[in-house]
């Protein structure tokens, strides 16, 4: 008898250890795993810290100062998935003298990506083109993010586009200005945004290092609502870097529609923060435009 009682103590000791806990900040409704609790994490600094963030950004903007090599894949597929067009290819970028310049090492070309006149063919490449390709030789740049905002005031097609793109791929989760229908729902740390999410915060390794996963998920009923649907960050314990972010972003409307899946890694060289892969999967119509599926993966390396 004292053996089963003490066998359904521990069994109810060890589920008190595994129930997550409730905290509130402000509308937010957050669940703590029980290793969060235990590690007495500051919440409502937590989450002031995660809305402020600027490691996440600055990490693309150290890609400006740095020397690295790059595998770059971009995929056109059709409605089956299959390949209609592909582009893979090696490059290098050098840093000298506070500039920069891009050198193709090699590449292969499928299917129809490139024109007669050896311009994209798709709108999808030409992005990741304009995001990471470098043209030319471009100096006098850096990479301080301290007062940087992005605007898309006075662009106009492909480069009010381009800004538009930058703030969903280097600042998911920020009020974006300029893209009909939806600024206000990509705002998710906003006070009006709050109730639509679950979020949860739990503590778990990644790459060897010790990381705050915070998630985001819209409830089912919200879905209509919101743009990011999901989005998972890992931070490093000690730092509060960002180590890696998912994120998923969809929304459809009579004019356009997408769907799109992103994933960053970051890595450290010396004291700079960086990417190390970034994949894309996207599916996307605009009006006046063929439908495009693409996927992009870039991985970065021998950065100096």
């Amino acid at each position: 008898m004292p053996a089963f009682f003490c066998l359904l103590f521990s069994i109810s000791l060890y589920a008190q250890q595994k129930i997550d806990s409730t905290v509130t900040v402000g509308k937010k409704s957050i669940t703590l795993s029980k290793v969060v609790v235990n590690n007495k994490l500051n919440i409502p600094a937590f989450i002031s810290r995660i809305k402020n963030d600027t490691s996440f950004y600055k990490a693309f903007r150290n890609l400006r100062i740095l020397s690295f090599t790059a595998i770059n894949d971009i995929r056109m597929n059709d409605g089956n998935g299959t390949m209609k067009a592909g582009l893979r290819s090696t490059t290098k970028q050098f840093r000298n003298n506070n500039c920069r310049t891009m050198q193709t090492i090699d590449e292969q070309v499928t299917g129809d990506m490139y024109d007669e006149n050896r311009q994209l063919n798709y709108y999808t490449a030409k992005m990741y083109a304009s995001l990471f390709f470098t043209k030319d030789t471009i100096c006098g740049e850096d990479n301080i993010v301290t007062g940087m905002e992005f605007s898309t005031a006075g662009k106009t097609g492909m480069e009010k586009n381009k800004e538009q793109l930058k703030m969903l791929f280097f600042n998911p989760g920020k009020r974006i200005n300029g893209l009909p229908f939806i600024s206000n729902k990509t705002a998710i740390y906003d006070v009006e945004m709050a109730d639509k999410y679950n979020m949860s915060i739990d503590i778990d390794m990644y790459k060897s290092q010790s990381c705050y996963i915070f998630t985001q998920k819209v409830k089912p009923e919200n879905k209509d609502d919101v743009i990011v649907d999901e989005m998972t960050t890992w931070f490093n314990e000690e730092t509060f870097e960002v180590v890696a972010r998912n994120y998923s972003l969809s929304y459809k409307a009579g004019v356009y529609d997408f769907k799109v899946q992103m994933e960053v890694v970051m890595t450290k060289y010396g004291e700079y923060l960086v990417p190390s892969l970034i994949r894309y999967i996207g599916n996307w119509k605009a009006i006046f435009k063929p439908r495009e599926r693409g996927v992009f993966t870039a991985t970065l390396f021998d950065f100096k």
